[in-house]
């Protein structure tokens, strides 16, 4: 099993757990009963010449621990602060240490569009996601069939979420792009190895219509990687590591910034 495997699996074993506690009927119900929706997420993407979603992530499975203090909700602010459009916050426990708590406590006091980024593989967890106060939920393409991808994104329309597709290849960027996807989000890390390629994201950029908000994730180190990605045509761009390594966020932040406007 790869990583990704695995992560789908616990992700399965997470959502048994809590339907013990709260079944699907009455999640369903409490998520139906909260305000529709307004596509917050897409609509800061669309509303940036390159839109920032800033990741809230305390440990990842390539690099372990990345911050070993972590005042969430802080570094919630300092982004919003920092002119970041939208907020990834992770709530997968067990490899990146995140919790749902996280996310509903930065929905609650940032007025940034959230993404819960997790590994969906049961509509549970879309419902999860708008109960918690999210905008938006990841779709990963690998550990989905055609059918859950379809469906899940019918379900997060009705919910007034936005998804955020992601492919890894060529095959996935179709299979987005046929199951309906707005956004899609292509990863430069392999998931299945870790190895990054920033040149994934350029490389599939031309598979994707101009109305489809195309976002790239991970890899970013620097100013010249979010230059390269504006050059691409990308609009919008994923980062987490840097910004949690950073000692100085806001000043990170300025730096990134700078290079997406220049």
């Amino acid at each position: 099993m790869t990583i990704l495997d695995e992560l789908a699996a616990y992700a399965q074993t997470r959502v048994a757990r809590a339907k013990e506690l709260k079944s699907l009927k009455q999640l369903r119900a409490q998520a139906e009963q909260m305000p529709q929706g307004r596509h917050a997420f897409a609509r800061a993407l669309r509303g940036a010449e390159l839109a920032f979603i800033c990741e809230c992530k305390q440990a990842s499975p390539s690099k372990g621990l990345i911050a070993a203090q972590f005042p969430y909700l802080e570094i919630a602010k300092t982004y919003e602060s920092s002119g970041a459009d939208c907020i990834s916050v992770l709530t997968e426990p067990k490899w990146f240490m995140g919790q749902d708590a996280y996310l509903e406590e930065i929905a609650a006091q940032v007025k940034l569009p959230c993404l819960r980024k997790d590994f969906t593989v049961d509509d549970y967890m879309i419902y999860e996601a708008k109960v918690l106060g999210a905008s938006a939920v990841l779709l990963i393409c690998s550990i989905l069939t055609d059918k859950q991808l379809k469906a899940y994104l019918q379900l997060c329309a009705s919910l007034g979420l936005d998804a955020l597709v992601e492919a890894h290849d060529e095959e996935e960027v179709s299979r987005a792009l046929a199951a309906g996807a707005e956004i899609i989000g292509v990863n430069n890390r392999n998931l299945k190895d870790f190895s990054v390629d920033t040149n994934n994201s350029k490389k599939l950029r031309k598979l994707i219509p101009d109305n489809i908000l195309f976002i790239s994730e991970s890899g970013i180190k620097g100013p010249e990687d979010i230059a390269a990605v504006k050059d691409m045509g990308a609009d919008g761009v994923l980062i987490g590591e840097v910004l949690m390594r950073s000692s100085d966020i806001a000043a990170t932040m300025t730096l990134l910034r700078r290079a997406a406007h220049d």
